[in-house]
């Protein structure tokens, strides 16, 4: 029987564990003390849910994260009383902002033993303020049928909250009395002889958002006010902004995004960790180099748009919001949730709906035509042209270059190349952008193909082409998410990228990493030293790891985000309180938690070790980069890549 009848607590605590199994939880993260006991024993002993104990609170509620991350399912988090409850917050603060479902549950101390120096006994109700999409604190258990309904259908709500109307955290505090521990107690045998488990669970069934939710259209795309559709059409000047995105079918959503460019013949800007670059075939006006082009101010001019269709956030570059403030395009933002997507505030709708919705509307809105309702192009297509077959490893990755009497055509996609399928641009608008990826992409790629050295632009770029097919990858936040803004290459390689980019931090990079890879393909992780270095205790999620991580470690000694800011030309302080040295060993380290590590000499060394990953187990492989010489090649280096264009 799932219900454990040993006494009120264990009663309840598997009641609640029972619940959230039927209901699709798959995995519990589960810290260890005393007060949280009834829980853990509940989930330890549900045979049909995973529970991992992981001794640090911060470390363990990013590797939860990450499974919810992976997943798209909400997993359960369980600590005891007092400051381990703290120790979630800061990924509390990032499953609300990137909006990834988390169920936590903080054991504490009942009513008449708080605030009377009772030990490990703090204020834990709405301790993480309004981060939660839902909070309450449970009654004390109680073996009664009535309260145990009231448990359920709690924890079906709760459930419920951290799936819709948007992802992200539900938080629940739950008083225990004594006795902690699963000793008998005669006074529940009664109620087990007159507790049915199928009565009681009756109806309750898996719920999740699946592959078939779709959100109601806004009204200003429903029948009847398709103004805005027609707007669309009517304009030769509109891009759409492909922001930072972790979608759970990332080839219908790219294929969405797909469709409504080829629908409005307008070119899309796909940021670094959008899946639309690793999906590049579905899309014949994609443009990766939007933020080399822009620092070219002739070029940004000639490219204003009228009309900007933004999916979900907005990419990192700055170069891009800096453009996008001051041209002011009237700007429509694509997205089911209720959080706001316009950091600049400026003339923006949002649309509270998926790109595939989106999709779907666009192809039942008649095109315009030559001579129709203000319309002077040619009807717009909503096929999704078919697609190209996988390549070979031995095509080139380099594109040709354009000369005056060639087609202005993209080129075939190569591993690794330049995306698109044959097409003919239908405005010189379109054109102008796509030539101008064309040329700036051959730029970059024959630059960085000679360079010898290891330097830090150069591995985003390589990665991009070399990661067997689709490879999970964790993209830590500083540097290395802007490297791939800047130089990651459109491939058809279906590489899965995840970050940690709601609220920016690095806290629990490597944890949530693990989290992502754990039960997965053999994952890859991109981090710099100082990000690493902050979640060390993640190595000690080792034993209970299932599957593979390689970490990438880029080490420049130092924070090298800020060797790019102004803060690095007054030095003192910068060195000491801005680049913060720590000057590791990080072998030494690596050998400490048993994790394999080696430092690589040279690019190719570096392709051999990534052509084919392990299966199981933790790799540390170190790349030894100079902060200021990367810094310094970038800064000479990202203004030039357009400017002769």
């Amino acid at each position: 029987m799932p219900i454990d009848f040993r006494n009120t607590n264990t009663v309840w605590a598997s009641v609640l564990a029972e619940t959230l199994q039927r209901l699709g939880l798959t995995t519990a993260v589960i810290c260890p003390g005393s007060r949280s006991a009834p829980l853990t024993i509940a989930f330890a002993l549900n045979k049909k849910i995973e529970t991992i104990p992981i001794l640090d609170e911060r470390s363990a509620s990013f590797f939860a994260l990450g499974i919810a991350k992976k997943s798209y399912l909400s997993t359960a988090l369980i600590c005891t009383s007092g400051t381990a409850a703290a120790n979630f917050y800061p990924a509390i603060i990032e499953a609300r902002e990137s909006r990834i479902p988390l169920l936590i549950f903080t054991a504490d101390r009942p009513p008449e033993l708080r605030d009377c120096h009772a030990g490990q006994a703090i204020d834990q109700v709405k301790i993480y303020s309004n981060y939660p999409n839902w909070q309450a604190e449970l009654a004390i258990p109680s073996a009664s049928r009535g309260m145990l309904d009231y448990l359920r259908q709690t924890i079906v709500y709760a459930w419920e909250r951290s799936h819709f109307p948007t992802p992200g955290p539900v938080h629940l505090n739950i008083p225990f009395r004594d006795p902690l521990v699963p000793v008998p107690d005669i006074a529940v045998e009664a109620l087990e002889t007159q507790f049915n488990p199928e009565d009681f669970f009756a109806g309750l069934e898996s719920i999740f958002a699946g592959e078939s939710s779709t959100p109601p259209s806004p009204p200003l795309l429903r029948g009847g006010e398709e103004s805005t559709m027609q707007q669309w059409q009517r304009s030769n000047k509109g891009i759409i902004i492909a922001g930072v995105a972790q979608p759970q079918f990332a080839e219908k959503y790219c294929s969405a995004i797909a469709q409504i460019s080829k629908s409005l013949n307008w070119p899309v800007l796909a940021e670094g960790l959008s899946p639309v670059r690793n999906y590049a075939q579905l899309n014949p006006h994609l443009i990766s180099t939007y933020d080399l082009i822009l620092r070219n101010r002739e070029l940004a001019n000639k490219l204003t748009p009228e009309i900007a269709i933004q999916i979900g956030d907005l990419p990192t570059s700055k170069e891009l919001r800096n453009w996008l403030d001051k041209t002011q395009p009237k700007r429509y933002i694509i997205d089911p949730s209720h959080h706001n997507f316009d950091p600049l505030h400026g003339k923006t709708i949002h649309l509270r709906t998926s790109p595939e919705n989106l999709a779907t509307i666009l192809t039942l809105v008649p095109p315009l035509i030559k001579g129709g309702l203000g319309g002077d192009r040619a009807p717009a297509t909503t096929a999704i042209s078919p697609q190209i077959p996988p390549l070979n490893k031995d095509e080139s990755t380099q594109v040709p270059p354009l000369s005056k009497e060639e087609s202005t055509q993209v080129p075939p996609l190569n591993k690794g190349g330049l995306g698109g399928v044959l097409t003919s641009p239908s405005n010189e608008y379109l054109q102008l952008w796509r030539n101008t990826e064309i040329q700036v992409r051959q730029t970059i790629d024959q630059k960085i193909s000679a360079i010898n050295n290891i330097i830090e632009p150069k591995v985003s770029w390589l990665l991009s082409q070399i990661l067997p097919p689709g490879t999970p990858i964790f993209i830590a936040n500083s540097m290395p998410v802007r490297d791939v803004e800047f130089f990651w290459k459109p491939n058809n390689l279906e590489i899965k990228t995840f970050v940690n980019r709601g609220a920016n931090g690095i806290d629990g990079t490597l944890s949530t990493a693990l989290g992502v890879a754990h039960r997965n393909q053999s994952s890859i992780m991109l981090t710099g030293d100082l990000t690493l270095l902050h979640d060390t205790n993640g190595f000690l999620i080792k034993n209970k790891f299932f599957g593979h991580l390689t970490i990438i470690l880029i080490n420049n000694n130092g924070g090298g985000i800020f060797e790019m800011l102004p803060v690095a030309q007054f030095d003192p302080p910068f060195e000491e309180f801005f680049a913060t040295p720590q000057q590791i060993n990080f072998a030494q380290l690596c050998t400490t938690y048993g994790v394999e590590h080696e430092v690589i000499e040279d690019w190719q060394q570096f392709k051999e070790k990534l052509n084919l990953l392990p299966n199981s187990g933790m790799r540390v492989l170190e790349l030894q980069t100079d902060r200021r010489a990367d810094a310094k090649w970038r800064q000479d280096n990202l203004s030039k890549f357009a400017k002769d264009l």
